[in-house]
């Protein structure tokens, strides 16, 4: 007994300092992570609505706990790195004025991260089943170097998602299930940019005093928000499973500090060089998490090959602008029109037992990006194919598993950039005024994206 309760409680220390410690990164799908459990990258979780192997189940399909036994504990961590880097020879950089900004290419955005997950579940009687997710469902990290180009558009950008998923389910004994959980997540975001004051300093004329050229902002919040889920899972046949796992929606309100260094505005240019330029606002940037339905299907064609599908829907409509809102009055600090669409993702998958220890497992993806006419800096996405293969190891007698996933991410293309600055609340092709006329700053470039993820989980039945 006490070695049971030790090997979770490391698990839940690992899990926890580990989400804490580590942003995400992901350039499609929103800013939702598909790397949740090497078991299911295997085969690109194709299907794993529907096919509940081990403790993952309660993130996919909490409705699949009814198919395990005793209690199950599942952990370890995904490796996510994207190479992300605009082409120099495509950049176009134009200020306030018009003029041309002068730099870098802002280097490769994306550093690797690492995603760690938790997942446990207990049989509570035949047809009762608990259990819960520690895990990052979402994140989002980009950060160009200082002399980037488009740096009046995007310097530094972090999501981090911390959830909390406790789950219950139920089921019939017939081969109809049901599971409800909900998601508590807390979430750290940062949004930063370099500030352009040509434009300002434009109208004082050549005999006026001397401003610095630029400033910058840095915006830092946090919050709590909840979702929740529902999932069923139906035996057609003793070989085929369906499932159906629903998510609800929110909204996070990032609040927090909006700091501002060097930054000239026509309040403060009356003072002269000597004047205030350095201020803090409290501020909330609203964050919207989409609903979502994940449908799959698990049919096991012979003793040895187990043949997976499934297709999610998301949301991402919710997602219309990123906005940095001044918390006192209610003002719009900074505003991206993002126009997001809502997506579709495809998957499909195999598993060969092919030894009674081994199984290999493939997969394949398609992954819709939601971002469309409005590509910006911040996020320079493109839809996306997904490869995976995937192998486990198990001893039946010991109830010891392990599971090790490599994958490699494919971009349609180009990621093509061609930002302006925007109205809040205006049509898409309303841009911000500056002196009557439309601002002309801008930012173009195409993007070369390319990414792999690597994942090992370890598993136990008790």
């Amino acid at each position: 007994m006490n070695n049971k309760y030790n090997t979770l409680a490391k698990a839940v220390r690992f899990a926890t300092l580990a989400a804490i410690a580590t942003p995400a990164t992901v350039m499609a799908g929103g800013f939702s992570l598909n790397e949740q459990s090497a078991a299911t990258s295997g085969y690109a979780n194709a299907g794993a609505a529907a096919h509940a192997e081990d403790a993952s189940t309660v993130f996919f399909n909490p409705a699949g706990m009814s198919k395990l036994s005793g209690t199950n504990v599942s952990f370890g961590a995904s490796v996510l790195d994207i190479d992300a880097e605009a082409k120099g020879g495509t950049i176009v950089a134009t200020d306030q004025v018009g003029d041309n900004v002068t730099g870098s290419n802002g280097g490769d955005i994306a550093d690797p991260a690492v995603l760690p997950s938790l997942f446990v579940t207990h049989e509570v009687s035949d047809s009762i089943d608990v259990g819960f997710a520690l895990h990052a469902p979402y994140g989002l990290a980009a950060d160009y170097e200082d002399d980037f180009r488009g740096r009046y558009f995007a310097d530094e950008t972090e999501l981090s998602v911390i959830s909390f998923a406790p789950s219950i389910s139920a089921s019939n004994g017939e081969g109809l299930s049901m599971g409800i959980g909900m998601n508590i997540m807390y979430a750290e975001g940062k949004l930063s940019r370099f500030i352009d004051n040509s434009y300002i300093q434009s109208q004082l004329g050549p005999a006026g005093p001397l401003y610095p050229d630029q400033g910058y902002a840095n915006v830092e919040g946090d919050d709590v928000g909840v979702t929740f889920r529902v999932g069923f899972l139906y035996d057609l046949t003793d070989k085929t499973q369906l499932g159906l796992n629903l998510q609800t929606g929110t909204e996070l309100e990032l609040e927090g500090d909006a700091e501002f260094t060097n930054v000239v505005t026509p309040a403060n240019a009356g003072g002269g060089p000597s004047g205030n330029f350095d201020f803090t606002r409290d501020a909330k940037v609203p964050l919207n998490i989409p609903e979502s339905a994940m449908l799959g299907v698990s049919h096991q064609l012979t003793d040895d090959l187990t043949l997976l599908a499934g297709a999610t829907y998301a949301r991402w409509s919710r997602f219309e602008e990123l906005d940095v809102i001044n918390k006192q009055d209610g003002s719009i600090i900074t505003h991206v029109t993002e126009q997001w669409k809502n997506t579709w993702q495809f998957n499909v998958g195999g598993i060969w037992q092919a030894t009674s220890n081994w199984k290999l497992k493939a997969g394949y993806a398609y992954d819709e990006s939601p971002v469309d006419e409005f590509v910006t800096a911040r996020i320079p996405s493109q839809d996306r194919h997904w490869l995976t293969l995937g192998t486990q190891w198990k001893d039946s007698q010991s109830g010891w598993a392990v599971d090790a996933a490599v994958g490699t991410l494919i971009f349609d293309g180009d990621a093509k950039v061609n930002e302006y600055k925007y109205e809040h609340g205006g049509e898409p092709d309303d841009r911000a005024q500056l002196g009557g006329q439309d601002d002309p700053s801008n930012y173009q470039a195409e993007y070369d994206l390319s990414a792999w993820s690597a994942s090992l989980q370890v598993s136990k039945a008790f």
